[in-house]
């Protein structure tokens, strides 16, 4: 059984979730340095065969009145470059989720200020369970 990767994609960093094993849990994997995209689709392949991932959920940053904003094109084009791994990519409502992270940070005593790769890696958990639970 194939995992599922959950993707939230900023020009400096990439935060990472990835769910267990049944597809119904999404747990924090980690952050990476978005160098370039040569950089990226390497590391992903080789996520792929390490995880076994069978599909792709990218946070999709709608503005709040649930139109396409600057970055949301900008994740879309990444994502376009994602499609040459040859696994399924589905997009996922990512509003929120970075101050929901943080609040879930800050109530376990986490600062924030100088765990932004902390936020990331919590952002893509959040969004990717929302999914999970959509699609269980």
């Amino acid at each position: 059984m194939g995992r599922i990767l959950g993707v939230d994609y900023g020009e400096n960093r990439i935060g990472l979730a990835i769910s267990d094993k049944t597809k119904s849990i999404a747990l924090p994997f980690k952050t990476i340095k978005n160098k370039n995209i040569d950089f990226l689709l390497n590391y992903f392949r080789n996520l792929n065969s390490e995880k076994n991932i069978e599909s792709i959920v990218i946070g999709l940053p709608l503005g709040m009145n649930g139109k396409d904003t600057h970055q949301t094109k900008i994740v879309r084009i990444f994502s376009k470059s994602m499609c040459i791994l040859g696994l399924p990519i589905f997009f996922q409502d990512e509003r929120l989720s970075s101050i929901s992270a943080k609040k879930s940070l800050i109530k376990q005593n986490i600062k924030t200020g100088h765990n932004k790769k902390k936020i990331d890696e919590r952002a893509a958990t959040i969004f990717l369970q929302q999914f999970l639970d959509m699609n269980n």
